[in-house]
């Protein structure tokens, strides 16, 4: 049976829908095993940056020691539920320490590669996949090199900023929501890296907005449900899974979160 941690954070999103993204981990929970289940209690407090250029740091750091504390020394492939998407960095960091030479495919709307130094709102969700490569301040970042750049796959980003353009082009592969329509692209560029196994992270606004509506900054033209199914099982079924994560949910109502459930139940079952 599949593992899972639920991690209801909500400080690393810069949206005014942000505490809804704590609604939305508690819904997927409400839909999984409760014994397979354990959740991480997220303080309320918004936290302060610290000067560190990443809003709500105090209250981040705090939550990534919790995270930690959780993953340690699990011998099994978790799948961490969020909460915002940088609720990934503590799942990919266990996944890497259980297993060297490890890939990341990171499927979102956003590349979240901003640095504080680039990044306009200081918000941590969008400086997550930076966060990956060791790139954002001590407390919340990976050490250096855990995951090598030339090992992560970005997969359906469609809305860059400058300065996260040119940092895209360092990784292994940056492919469109359009190249998923393709069975075996995703399932090829992890391939191509040579890893030893896998973590695939799920933002959910990596999906088309007609597809899903629960999220907190939709972006058009993106994934549809099946495809993005159908990509994750061809990574499956060529490189073993070390973990997931699934984030971004975020239903403006409880009768929004049981339309959209049916969604975001298959994509973890394929990572399951």
């Amino acid at each position: 049976m599949a593992r899972f941690v639920i991690a209801p954070q909500w400080q690393g999103s810069p949206s005014a829908r942000a505490m809804m993204l704590i609604d939305g981990a508690q819904a997927i929970a409400g839909d999984l095993p409760r014994a397979a289940c354990t959740t991480v209690d997220i303080p309320l407090e918004a936290g302060e940056s610290l000067e560190t250029g990443v809003n709500r740091y105090s209250a981040l750091a705090r939550i990534r020691g919790q995270l930690d504390e959780v993953l340690a020394g699990r011998s099994e492939p978790m799948i961490t539920v969020g909460g915002d998407c940088s609720v990934a960095v503590a799942a990919i960091g266990a996944a890497a320490a259980r297993t060297p030479d490890l890939a990341v495919v990171w499927l979102d709307a956003h590349p979240d590669l901003h640095t504080p130094d680039t990044s306009e709102s200081g918000a941590f969700s969008g400086m997550a996949l930076s966060a990956v490569l060791g790139e954002v301040p001590e407390g919340l970042a990976l050490a250096p090199g855990t995951v090598p750049a030339s090992r992560v796959v970005l997969a359906g980003a469609r809305s860059f900023d400058d300065a996260e353009h040119e940092r895209a082009g360092a990784l292994a592969a940056v492919l469109s929501a359009e190249d998923l329509a393709a069975p075996d692209v995703l399932a090829d560029a992890v391939a191509a890296t040579a890893a030893a196994a896998v973590h695939i992270h799920v933002d959910l606004d990596v999906l088309d907005p007609s597809a899903l509506s629960g999220v907190t900054s939709p972006i058009p033209f993106g994934v549809q449900v099946p495809q993005l199914v159908t990509a994750i099982q061809a990574v499956r079924a060529r490189v073993p899974l070390a973990g997931a994560s699934i984030t971004g949910f975020a239903p403006p109502s409880p009768a929004a979160a049981v339309d959209d459930m049916g969604a975001v139940l298959r994509i973890i079952g394929a990572l399951a």
